[in-house]
């Protein structure tokens, strides 16, 4: 039996167990968010409302599963992953086929703000091309101050969601800044893999007027945190061994981990610069869709703005192998965050948190160690229009594989 044939057969298998899974118990799929009569996880639906009880309340659906991206190198060279992929207004029933093959890397992006109540549903819809695996899957909303264990996604100490359920993590959202999320199960294995996200939550403070801005980093109380446009960059590399090994089940190098496709929000130059969803990856055997027709690669990192102004980038890594330096070429960096965080000393009066001293700092580069998220401005006040690149000064990471002139590179384009 050749390659192509031993996983259409396995998919096949996958499939009927998923079907199987949705058919034999739909409660499989139970998604809990307050004023959500028909359980899809959307209260756009007619007769739906916000309850008075949870007037903030704020609902998403992912689902955990497999399925592939292709990279910048060659349209033909495809990476298998693992990935979330946004169920949300997805009716029950359909979830365990909706979800079969639609890894998306990065995840979807999930924006929150200051004050919601968060109510984050997971189902696992198992791995289609590897239906040997019967892998658990949980949501760490990383860098939350979490009051409640069970919601960490640490599966030492919290639930974690197996093949053909769901579990709703919920998240008293009480501070704004930059963070991430990934799967914490076997995390070196499931990170690498791809799945990772960007997550970031608007401060209170939105909406007032300070410095001339309404839109803010943190609650700063004097506009220093102000911004008018902003993009979320998140860092990251696959090791294609690792990867292609996975697929053909074959024992993982985990201490041999060497990544060379390196990307920001899964994307390696110049497909970092296409402002759309990328298309659906094509399997080079058969000539058609590898996942369903799924986009799996739907988050831009280009980075757009008018001249005068000014640019928050929340820039992260959640890369389990390697720290990154990035620069943005020509253009002033001001660091105002670092781990979701107001980067502002304390208080010498003790008169309140906004009035220490600020610690925020010029620079013209950033380094990242994995976990880590960081905040900047780029104020383009007297900055000539044009593009300008954002890259990694690490050059050998300039490159798609073994391909040069790619990798963790992007344009920042000032109209």
């Amino acid at each position: 039996m050749n390659t192509t044939n031993f996983h259409k057969t396995l998919r096949y298998l996958a499939m009927t167990l998923c079907y199987g899974i949705a058919n034999i118990s739909q409660a499989g799929v139970f998604v809990q968010c307050p004023g959500d009569l028909n359980g899809d996880g959307d209260r756009d639906d007619p007769g739906e409302t916000t309850p008075a009880a949870h007037p903030n309340s704020v609902c998403k659906h992912l689902t955990g599963g497999d399925g592939f991206i292709k990279m910048a190198d060659d349209a033909k060279k495809l990476q298998y992953i693992f990935g979330f992929s946004d169920a949300t207004g997805t009716p029950p029933d359909q979830v365990m086929a909706a979800g079969e093959l639609a890894a998306n890397f990065s995840a979807p992006t999930i924006t929150l703000k200051e004050g919601d109540e968060f109510y984050l549903s997971l189902t696992n819809v198992t791995t289609v091309m590897r239906p040997d695996l019967f892998d658990p899957h949980t949501v760490h909303f990383h860098g939350f101050p979490n009051a409640a264990p069970v919601f960490d996604g640490m599966p030492e100490g919290s639930i974690a969601t197996n093949q053909g359920a769901t579990f709703t993590y919920y998240y008293n959202v009480l501070e704004p800044g930059t963070f991430i999320y990934h799967c914490h199960v076997e995390a070196a294995e499931h990170m690498q893999m791809g799945m990772l996200g960007n997550l970031y939550v608007h401060p209170k403070q939105d909406g007032q007027t300070f410095g001339g801005y309404t839109k803010f980093a943190y609650n700063d109380g004097d506009g220093s945190t102000g911004y008018d446009v902003e993009f979320p960059l998140q860092l990251g590399s696959f090791d294609p061994v690792f990867h292609d090994l996975h697929l053909g089940i074959q024992p993982l190098p985990f201490a041999n981990m060497k990544d060379t496709y390196t990307m920001i929000n899964g994307r390696g130059y110049p497909d970092t610069v296409n402002p759309n969803a990328l298309s659906t990856p094509i399997d080079p055997e058969s000539g058609q869709s590898a996942n369903n027709g799924v986009e799996s690669q739907k988050v831009s990192s280009l980075v757009t703005a008018t001249t005068g102004q000014r640019i928050l980038l929340r820039i992260s890594n959640l890369n389990v192998t390697n720290f990154y330096t990035v620069t943005a070429l020509g253009l002033p960096m001001k660091v105002i965050g670092t781990g979701a965080h107001i980067l502002r000393g304390p208080d010498p009066d003790g008169n309140g948190p906004l009035q220490g001293k600020d610690l925020y700092y010029d620079t013209s580069s950033v380094t990242l160690g994995g976990g880590e998220g960081v905040d900047v401005l780029i104020d383009t006040a007297g900055i000539a229009p044009g593009t300008y690149f954002l890259y990694t000064t690490n050059l050998n990471y300039l490159s798609n594989n073994t391909e040069d002139y790619g990798g963790m590179m992007t344009e920042i384009v000032i109209n």
